[in-house]
């Protein structure tokens, strides 16, 4: 029997969950026992000043790869030998793939959302409301411009991180890019075609957490997406499905994140519907 290909997964915290279980590390193993693979994915904690230290561990004992994240996504770029494009415009590297010693950095937090979005609405040529400026929202905002959205609004407290999404957006995509200050209850314009939820409000335990925004501004035919996992059904999908909106859970991003690793570590094409069952046993669905 071949020797099993081992995944490091270095991470220094998880989604917020009542139990104790890791989410990615269980969906990623159940579908590794499903598909009969010789492999396994396993839960590292690594400290910001080991990080090269384990990077050069996994080349050494030729793990084929590996996911890393905050605080490790930014810094890790300096010890790998490459980035795949989209990787390099967002600035950040949640997954690494080592191929005859060669650590190339890429990054499916972006790629999982669009895979995702793509089951509901292509977004080429679409209008794009972005809520968030952090690191999921700068792989949504890029992913999404790089297939062919027309057009993102960033809505952003902080100006400086808006505009900052923005302009990277304009200046490294096809797509025109702006920023709206969200100082008080935003709302979504009339041509609006796709609406996401790139900022942490409506995670775990903050459940009735509602995003600062005008529900009444949705309308029938918007497609609403939220990158909140836990719970699925978060308060901005509660709005949406109440307008007649088309909604999108976080669990489609996860699942396809999940799916894009696995394929870049291993060329397996998986079974997603075996990625998402595991999730929903975990968050209760």
């Amino acid at each position: 029997m071949n020797e099993p290909a081992n995944f490091l997964s270095i991470l220094t915290g998880s989604f917020a969950l009542p139990a104790a279980e890791n989410p990615t590390v269980a969906m990623i193993e159940a579908a590794y026992r499903h598909h009969g693979l010789d492999a396994r994915y396993i839960n590292c904690e690594v400290p910001p000043d080991r990080l090269g230290d384990a990077v050069r561990g996994a080349r050494a004992m030729g793990w084929v790869g590996f996911n890393c994240s905050i605080p490790h996504k930014i810094a890790v770029i300096r010890h790998l030998d490459a980035l795949a494009p989209s990787a390099a415009i967002i600035g950040a590297v949640n997954c690494v793939v080592i191929r005859e010693g060669r650590l190339i950095g890429e990054n499916t937090d972006g790629q999982g959302f669009l895979t995702a979005l793509r089951s509901v609405i292509d977004p080429a040529g679409r209008r794009v409301v972005l809520f968030g400026a952090g690191g999921a929202a700068r792989a949504v905002a890029v992913e999404t411009a790089l297939a062919g959205a027309a057009s993102l609004t960033i809505v952003n407290r902080d100006p400086d991180r808006g505009r900052e999404l923005s302009d990277l957006i304009a200046a490294k995509t096809p797509a025109r890019a702006a920023y709206a200050p969200w100082t008080s209850a935003f709302r979504i314009p009339e041509d609006t075609e796709i609406v996401v939820n790139a900022t942490s409000i409506g995670l775990f335990p903050e459940v009735d957490a509602r995003l600062d925004f005008a529900p009444e501004t949705l309308r029938p035919g918007m497609v609403v997406a939220d990158v909140v996992p836990n719970p699925p059904r978060t308060r901005l999908m509660r709005d949406a499905e109440a307008r007649g909106c088309t909604t999108l859970d976080g669990l489609g991003m996860l699942v396809n994140q999940g799916l894009v690793g696995i394929r870049l570590w291993t060329g397996l094409a998986a079974d997603g519907r075996v990625l998402r069952a595991r999730l929903e046993q975990i968050f209760g669905v």
